[in-house]
């Protein structure tokens, strides 16, 4: 069987249980959700996919999105929760050969962004958090570090895997990014009334940095659109669309909203992916729903 889930944090904790409680062919197959919607993915019989939207020719599938959901009959699991993790590890919770609770816990408080105004802002201080934040980049150079983390967590605890030498460096540079990604967020960020409008197109590439500090450095807020292309490719544009975590009065579904415009992903946090043509049509559009804070019938 293999492994076929999302390169983030989630679909590393889903990788580290699946490993536990199945017979795993490796490598894990690293893909974005965008090219499972699309159909770009080759997937297989016997394949197990995680944290990603549902192809009817793997063997078991696990997810929890709200715009994944399937109305047909299939083998795995699907519930709306915190994580993906979280679905795995209820399914399979008899079945483990060693004690995941504290990992799949961490799992949900990150991946749905559960987070204190002092976790956003000094992440170095929390060792979970600040693992997860490693994970920024969805470069396939970085597929050894995902996989190295994977062989990590499923041997060690958290004191161990922060002291391995890669990882020490990660953070490291991971901390670094945060303080320059704040100032280009300050520079590259408008508030309009309560929607905080990030957009990089001028910018030759994405910065990367903490997706929650955004949220710290715009109270006023209660969500975020970000805009930028694609780092491998110009013609693509990518928006993604965050319920601020500390001011939480927006009303819009954010996965049902970017499901019109070829994406999807959770009520508070979703993004999709178009050709740059369309940008002209789909951001202003995004934009005013959001501005509207109308519940989407």
């Amino acid at each position: 069987m293999r492994i076929v889930t999302r390169p983030d944090f989630d679909g590393v904790v889903c990788a580290v249980l699946l490993y536990d409680v199945e017979d795993i062919r490796p490598p894990i197959k690293w893909v974005e959700p965008n090219d499972m919607q699309k159909g770009l993915v080759d997937i297989q019989s016997g394949d197990i996919i995680a944290n990603l939207p549902y192809h009817d020719d793997c063997s078991l599938w696990f997810d929890h999105h709200y715009t994944n959901q399937i109305a047909r009959p299939f083998n795995g699991a699907f519930r709306i929760a915190p994580s993906a993790a979280g679905v795995v590890y209820g399914y399979y919770l008899d079945r483990f050969q060693r004690n995941y609770s504290k990992l799949v816990r961490e799992t949900d408080k990150i991946d749905s962004a559960e987070l204190t105004l002092d976790e956003v802002q000094y992440p170095e201080k929390y060792d979970y958090v600040l693992l997860s934040m490693t994970i920024s980049s969805h470069s396939q150079e970085d597929e050894a570090y995902w996989n190295r983390l994977v062989d990590l967590l499923r041997t060690y605890d958290i004191n161990f895997v922060m002291k391995n030498p890669e990882v020490i460096a990660r953070c490291r540079s991971v901390v670094e990014q945060n303080r320059r990604y704040k100032e280009t967020l300050k520079k590259y960020t408008r508030l309009n009334r309560h929607v905080s409008i990030t957009d990089f197109r001028m910018l030759t590439e994405t910065p990367s940095g903490n997706r929650f500090l955004v949220y710290s450095m715009f109270p006023g807020s209660a969500v975020n659109v970000k805009i930028r292309y694609d780092n491998d490719n110009r013609d693509k544009l990518i928006v993604s669309v965050g319920h601020s975590i500390f001011n939480r009065n927006c009303k819009v579904n954010a996965g049902l909203l970017l499901s019109g415009f070829e994406g999807g992903g959770h009520y508070g946090a979703a993004s999709c992916s178009f050709h740059a043509s369309k940008a002209e049509d789909y951001v202003p559009k995004i934009l005013d729903a959001l501005l509207k804070n109308e519940p989407i019938k």
